[in-house]
């Protein structure tokens, strides 16, 4: 009797603490999820180890709404609400891979959407702060980095196209929304040798993925290649 009710009384502390989604290994997604990394991701030239060993570990279905689940792991954009998107596999890695995070980094994401990309970043550097401007979007993300364990990341909603100045300097920036040119708080926030990518160009355009250096207070950029991505909203317009 006694051990009964031990175990009861176990049980029922368990139901009051927060239950972690599978991280890893082992969870019903997780063959499309090696799937992905192999044929999307390795397949066209992303070689970062780390890069590749975080995209294999992060149950990217879990930042998707429980409805559009099933296509969590697909070559594509998948919609997450309010009109926005989680970004399409490769061209998350690909971003990683071109902002080089480091342990001991500190990076600024502008647009966390389903908070996806900063658990990504979340696995490679030391802290990791992330701007949503849609304020429901930024709760759900937070909630859901805080359910997988992510203790490195803080998030606030507010207008990404000023950064977050009280917390800078970044060692690099990365925006997931797409301003019309690079917002020049952002470079200003940066560290000398920092790195910034970001998507740029017109709305409804197709836009030009960007990696800028800065060197000397100005920032040296190349173009990557064409992408599409949602226009960056700006909390003055």
């Amino acid at each position: 009797m006694k051990n009964t009710s031990i175990l009861l009384l176990f049980s029922f502390l368990c139901l009051l603490v927060p239950q972690k989604a599978p991280a890893g290994d082992k969870d019903k997604y997780y063959a499309k999820r090696q799937q992905m990394v192999n044929e999307q991701i390795i397949a066209r030239g992303i070689d970062s180890p780390e890069v590749i060993k975080a995209m294999r570990k992060v149950p990217r279905h879990f930042f998707i709404p429980k409805a559009k689940r099933h296509s969590a792991y697909i070559d594509s954009p998948v919609p997450i609400g309010e009109g926005q998107t989680i970004s399409q596999p490769f061209i998350v890695a690909l971003m990683t891979q071109l902002l080089e995070p480091a342990p001991g980094h500190r990076i600024l994401e502008i647009g966390t959407g389903s908070g996806y990309q900063a658990a990504i970043l979340a696995e490679l550097a030391a802290e990791v702060y992330t701007i949503e401007i849609i304020e429901s979007l930024g709760r759900r993300a937070e909630k859901t980095l805080k359910i997988l364990g992510y203790e490195n990341i803080v998030v606030k909603t507010g207008d990404g196209y000023k950064g977050w100045p009280e917390k800078a300097p970044f060692d690099s920036i990365i925006v997931t929304c797409a301003p019309e040119k690079i917002p020049r708080p952002l470079v200003d926030q940066l560290t000398n040798g920092g790195r910034l990518v970001l998507p740029v160009g017109r709305r409804g355009g197709v836009h030009r993925l960007i990696i800028g250096i800065k060197k000397g207070g100005k920032l040296e950029t190349r173009d990557v290649l064409p992408v599409r991505f949602i226009p960056m909203i700006k909390g003055d317009r």
